[in-house]
């Protein structure tokens, strides 16, 4: 069974488990927060910090209830979400950051982001209304980079996944 989730749109490593056994073990190190996940955004602006951690519960958003959100108004129950970001380079408007989630609520990455000013670049839901992609971009650019978790006999393992065309020809342009 799938283990966990990827936004639509969103590249990278998903976890399957091929038996029952292995699929109730990893869904308790989520529960449990003993997954390590790294995921890469591009973000529009340039962020203040080099480094930071957002620590914002997320509800559902009273305007229009596709989105989660972190600020403004929220309908139902507020859920603690955490996470942590590394600016790995900036650009002339956009920095390039990795994000490593240390809840996993939905759309929490592309949520944080956008609570902080910097949305994620080409993001549908979470981006500006009238925005235009660039870069060739037809999606958002958030990809599950890498995955590090214990195994059933306890070794540590990392997975990870190579940048999509599509995203590292955006780099390319921007460099």
């Amino acid at each position: 069974g799938i283990v966990h989730r990827l936004d639509k749109d969103t590249s990278g490593v998903l976890l399957i488990a091929k038996n029952q056994k292995t699929f109730e073990y990893l869904k308790k190190q989520f529960q449990d927060r003993k997954i390590k996940k790294k995921y890469i955004a591009l973000v529009k602006g340039n962020l203040k910090n080099n480094e930071g951690i957002i620590d914002l519960p997320i509800a559902t958003s009273k305007n229009d209830f596709r989105k989660k959100t972190s600020v403004g108004k929220m309908v139902g129950k507020e859920r603690e979400a955490i996470t942590e970001y590394k600016v790995i380079k900036k650009f002339n408007d956009y920095t390039l950051v990795e994000a490593y989630p240390k809840t996993g609520r939905t759309h929490q990455i592309r949520v944080h982001l956008k609570a902080i000013g910097h949305p994620v670049v080409c993001d549908k839901l979470y981006g500006p209304k009238k925005q235009i992609c660039p870069f060739g971009l037809t999606r958002q650019f958030l990809h599950a980079n890498a995955i590090e978790l214990s195994m059933l006999d306890d070794s540590r393992i990392n997975l990870e996944a190579d940048m999509p065309e599509d995203l590292q020809n955006a780099l390319d342009m921007l460099h």
